[in-house]
């Protein structure tokens, strides 16, 4: 048994040396003293990394189909009242949504910037008691009421009882409203006089689109819109203005979820308008992004980079629609986050790099100063040192 001792004494790497033969010394003292705060500076590093997640970033194709892409907006017109605010979505599929009205709520706003008040929905109330009846007559008091669509009936039995009726079945026919005073309903909810109410105010809109994930447009203008002769068009005759001021603020304008560390270059940006009419125009880049936590949770959201374009009245021989336009497409490449955990076993392996790495250079550093003052000692005491 004692030989076996003996074999496993005569491994020891680290032999000890009696405290008789130490020397201490004053730069070792200082090299201890250095070297202990290094190492417990390095230590407290490497623990917050091994407590705080790490994130990592691979890009993969985007091979996700018939899926949908949700916008969320916020945006603020300070010259264009709600009244006359509209929002279309299209995208290159064909599909088409004109005045969305679900899921966004508009706020009036004064030149201030102070919330209005909101009204109900519609135009006003009526100011004739007996409105006129499609066929002609006045409303009597045992008729059921069925007001005129002028021409953009499409059906027989298909009745228009308000002016927003009439002003939708006119966006169906691809027909434009001159003149709101000519139509009975229009002129019994004061829509002309409405908008000359609002007239200096400004409208905030905020909300979301639901979209196909595919390459599209959203464009917010004044106008109710329709197609004629396969060209989008913007009915702005109804409002008898010279000009829009398309002036925003954009708040808020995001594509998908919010996960952590996202950047979106839109949110706060402002731009006035400094001529009299012109379209302006965003052209974004939509990134799909995963993005996933510690606990296994996960994000499908998107990225987007964008560039900028402001086009006057007059391009060529047509006339721009003005409005705020937002021209999207999608990047074939999908970037996804991962958080996790850096594992014990290198938490462990870093921490005894940073002991070790520490204690070998100070002790070589201790080394070299203790045999370079022993040598200088040493010539000075026979004399040799100049």
């Amino acid at each position: 048994m004692d030989s076996f001792i003996s074999k496993i004494r005569s491994l020891d790497a680290y032999p000890k040396i009696n405290e008789d033969f130490y020397s201490r010394t004053l730069s070792g003292g200082v090299i201890t003293l250095a070297s202990s705060i290094i190492m417990t500076l390095l230590f407290i590093s490497e623990l917050r990394l091994y407590l705080h997640a790490a994130t990592e970033t691979k890009l993969v194709v985007d091979t996700s189909r018939g899926e949908t892409l949700r916008i969320n907006f916020d945006i603020t017109f300070p010259a264009i009242p709600c009244s006359i605010l509209s929002v279309d979505a299209m995208d290159i599929s064909g599909e088409q949504h004109l005045d969305i009205r679900h899921d966004i709520i508009k706020k009036r706003i004064d030149v201030l910037g102070n919330v209005i008040e909101t009204r109900k929905e519609g135009i006003g109330s009526p100011t004739i008691d007996r409105p006129l009846q499609r066929h002609g007559g006045r409303l009597e008091h045992n008729e059921t009421y069925c007001g005129s669509c002028y021409g953009a009936e499409g059906s027989d039995d298909h009745c228009c009882n308000t002016c927003e009726d009439v002003r939708e079945a006119y966006r169906k026919k691809g027909w434009a409203l001159t003149n709101p005073d000519e139509i009975d309903q229009c002129k019994r909810e004061g829509f002309l006089e409405k908008i000359k109410e609002e007239e200096g105010e400004g409208c905030n809109m905020y909300g979301f689109l639901e979209v196909n994930k595919v390459a599209g447009n959203f464009h917010f203008a004044p106008g109710k819109s329709f197609q004629q002769s396969n060209v989008h068009v913007h009915d702005l005759l109804t409002f008898q203005k010279d000009s829009y001021n398309i002036s925003h603020n954009i708040n808020r304008l995001t594509y998908g979820e919010y996960f952590p560390g996202v950047m979106n270059p839109l949110d706060g940006v402002t731009w006035t308008q400094e001529t009299p009419h012109g379209m302006y125009q965003y052209f974004i880049k939509v990134v799909p992004t995963v993005y996933t936590d510690v606990s296994g949770h996960t994000i499908q959201s998107n990225q987007f980079s964008v560039t900028e374009h402001f086009k006057g009245a007059d391009f060529g021989r047509f006339q721009s629609i003005p409005g705020v336009f937002f021209f999207y497409d999608l990047s074939p490449i999908k970037v996804t986050f991962t958080e996790q955990h850096v594992s014990f076993l290198h938490f462990l392996t870093n921490v005894c790099a940073i002991v070790g790495g520490v204690f070998t250079v100070s002790g070589i550093l201790d080394s070299f100063i203790y045999h370079g003052q022993k040598a200088i000692k040493k010539k000075m005491e026979l004399g040799k040192f100049s």
